[in-house]
């Protein structure tokens, strides 16, 4: 009886959990700004475009609580991040990141956009759990007002946060205004949480 009810237990769980990526094109999600997004080789590329300005690639759907596991490998400047319960105007986004950035950059800290700013910064010495240049796996739980962050399984942040908890929204890449970044993005998946 117990190895039924476990069976159908990790049955709703796998259920719950899909990919946000298909790995062939960008179905499910919208391009805004001028920056280049595409797909190769199964991967997910943000470049910089003629612009060098910021832009995001979002969700068409929008989600309140969740796990988001994925994968990042950055080159060159690499300076981009992971929006969550956010909205976008053009390429005015109100919400929260999930910083990626280079080394010293306070990757997995959390950024308000066109709001309070940074909210929290990881301990400096978390930061050698990036893998600069090589695939990162990053995970961001966000359950009602708090957001817990992973890099490569090192606990980054962990944060309570009302305004958070009050908001629902998009999830969208970022890619940093500047010219010279390109970050590659594999296995973005999602788990809905009740």
């Amino acid at each position: 009886m117990l190895t039924i009810l476990l069976t159908s237990a990790l049955g709703l769980i796998q259920a719950q959990t899909e990919k946000l990526f298909n790995e062939k094109d960008l179905s499910g999600w919208t391009i805004y700004g001028t920056e280049k997004w595409y797909v190769e080789d199964g991967l997910l590329i943000c470049e910089s475009g003629p612009d060098q300005a910021y832009g995001y690639l979002g969700t068409k759907r929008e989600f309140k609580n969740f796990e988001l596991t994925l994968e990042f490998k950055q080159g060159a400047n690499g300076n981009s991040g992971v929006f969550f319960r956010s909205s976008i105007e053009g390429t005015k986004i109100a919400g929260w990141q999930a910083e990626v950035a280079p080394p010293g950059s306070n990757t997995g800290g959390i950024y308000e956009s066109y709001g309070r700013g940074w909210l929290i910064k990881p301990d400096p010495e978390k930061d050698k759990a990036l893998k600069f240049g090589d695939w990162n796996r990053m995970r961001i739980r966000v359950v009602d007002d708090t957001v817990t962050t992973w890099l490569n399984g090192q606990e980054m942040i962990s944060l309570t946060d009302e305004k958070i908890g009050g908001a629902t929204g998009i999830i969208a890449l970022q890619i940093h205004s500047g010219g010279g970044i390109k970050v590659c993005w594999r296995n973005i998946k999602i788990q809905t949480l009740e």
